[in-house]
This record gives C-alpha cells, sequence and structure tokens, in this order.
C-alpha cells in the first residue's frame, strides 16, 4: 500500500483525552501510514478549533459539523473522505495495531464489514458496578453481525461506492442498525471479522450507564415506531422482557469467566436489577410521552 486508499472516520464532542489516546493507537497501524487518512469529525466542541488543532496535530484532518449528532458528524467526515474504503470507529475507542489491516481484508468476503469490540478498563482495583456489568454485557459485536444483522459503527468496514449508494447514516434512532438494515436489504452482505479489533473503556458508574441506555432507549424507540408497522405495541411487549430478563442474565454473571472476584459478581447482579428496572420504566416514560403528545 503506497497511496492513500483508506479513510478513517471518527465523530468526536468534548472528550479530547481519549480523542488523543485513539489517534496514538491509530498512528500504530502495521500498514503503512500513507496507505489511510484519518478524519476527526467535531460537532462543535466546546474547546473550539485551536484546542482540537493543538491535539490533532498533523495526525488528522479536522472536519467541523455542525449538525449535531455521531451520525451526522460520520456523514460529514465522509463527504471529505479521499479513500475509496471507509473505516469507522470512535474518539473514545482504542484499535488493535492489526485493526485497519484485517478490518480491509475482510472486505474481500464482505460489503459491510463489523469487527471485534472488546472492553477494557483503565486501572487494576476491584471493578465498579458499571464497569463490571459492562465487561459482561457491553459490545457484544459478533453477536450483533451474526443474529442481529448490524454492526455498532465503532467498528465498522465498507466501500465509500457502497456506502453512497446506501446512503448516510441517520439521526434520533439507532443509527448502526438502521445503516446496517438498509445496506443488506439493498443486497449487500455483512460480515464479522473477529482479528479487527477495537477497545471501548468500560463506563465507570450508573451516571454513565444511564446516560448510555437513555440514548439507546430514545434511539431504539424511534427504531422501532419508525420502521414497524405495529411499533408501539412492539415496544409496550418488548419492555415486559427487560424485568423478565434479570434472571437469565443474572445467571450469566453468577458462571462467566471475564469475572473472577465474588464482589464484582455481586455488583454487576446489583447493577443488572437496577439497569434493567431502570430501563423498564423509561421504556414506559417514552411512550407515554409520545401518546400523549
Amino acid at each position: 500500500m503506497t497511496s492513500t486508499r483508506i479513510s478513517v472516520i471518527i465523530p468526536h464532542y468534548n472528550d479530547l483525552e481519549r480523542l488523543d489516546r485513539c489517534l496514538c493507537a491509530l498512528e500504530e497501524q502495521s500498514i503503512g501510514r500513507t496507505a489511510y487518512e484519518i478524519i476527526v469529525a467535531d460537532n462543535g466542541s466546546p474547546q473550539g478549533e485551536v484546542a482540537l488543532s493543538a491535539i490533532i496535530g498533523d495526525r488528522a484532518r479536522l472536519v467541523i459539523v455542525p449538525e449535531k449528532g455521531a451520525g451526522p458528524a460520520r456523514n460529514g467526515g465522509v463527504a471529505q473522505a479521499r479513500g475509496d474504503i471507509l473505516a469507522f470507529t470512535d474518539c473514545d475507542c482504542l484499535p488493535h495495531p492489526q485493526w485497519l489491516a484485517d478490518g480491509v481484508a475482510a472486505l474481500d468476503s464482505h460489503d459491510v464489514v463489523g469487527g471485534k469490540m472488546t472492553v477494557c478498563i483503565s486501572h487494576d482495583g476491584p471493578m465498579t458496578g458499571a464497569e463490571a456489568f459492562e465487561t459482561v454485557f457491553a459490545f457484544d459485536n459478533e453477536n450483533y453481525v451474526r443474529t442481529k444483522g448490524f454492526t455498532v459503527t465503532a467498528n465498522l468496514f465498507c466501500r465509500r461506492a457502497d456506502f453512497e449508494t446506501i446512503g448516510p447514516f441517520r439521526t434520533l434512532l439507532s443509527e448502526d442498525k438502521d445503516w446496517c438494515h438498509r445496506a443488506i436489504a439493498k443486497g449487500y452482505s455483512l460480515g464479522y471479522a473477529a482479528m479487527a479489533e477495537v477497545a471501548h473503556p468500560a463506563r465507570h458508574d450508573w451516571q454513565e450507564l444511564k446516560g448510555k441506555f437513555r440514548r439507546i432507549n430514545q434511539e431504539s424507540y424511534s427504531y422501532i415506531v419508525l420502521t414497524e408497522k405495529y411499533g408501539r405495541l412492539l415496544w409496550l411487549v418488548r419492555s415486559f422482557a427487560l424485568p423478565l430478563s434479570i434472571l437469565p442474565h443474572g445467571l450469566k454473571i453468577v458462571t462467566t469467566s471475564k469475572l473472577r472476584r465474588p464482589a464484582e459478581r455481586l455488583s454487576a447482579l446489583a447493577m443488572l436489577i437496577r439497569q434493567r428496572l431502570w430501563r423498564f420504566a423509561d421504556a414506559w416514560r417514552l411512550l407515554l410521552t409520545d401518546v400523549k403528545g
């Protein structure tokens, strides 16, 4: 690889420290540096362009995207991309050195590729309840690809020409699921690349975890209502599955090899119960707010 043919797209908002670590990881890719460019698509971070440019340096091109949302930010990055292959990750992620090489190689067999996601902990001490919960349940991208028909946008590869045919990411819904389902509907194949690995830090506490699932609930609700004939009824039925899932998923916590300390299993169980009951209540809030509106 002697010329730029891959564009790495990173949406960013107000997370300069993690963006710096992400760019450091991308600088260590096993393929030649001239083979890929990095585009940071910023959503109007409060630090401003000067601070962003100081962090980015000559490692990436900065694109300012005023329309809010990670989806519009990715679209803005794609619009400025020069490569014929697009590789998407997030600013708080750490791609493995072989990420680009293995993800691009998988495009020989599939039109859209999702890679392996792992959860990382930034300290050596006991995990918090949120960290233990995420270690067990977060980012099961192989399952998403193989059984649910989508890959997370933190680890997604496709050809530029195919992206333009499929269309841009949409906002206010589960953009990764929506985009991949549109791709499959147009006849594109989706595959999993186990060697194309990206690490994502676990959420540290309940507030961070709640923020994540507030966004997921809102996006999932919008997606189901927009795409399913009886979307609100389906949402109602699915909401009751949340507390019912505590028992089988609690068993997963008890038996997993990912947690080694009994205290971490207990804190993960407590977080599981709290998270599922909160999501159940929030699911009803979304439905009732929509109906009243």
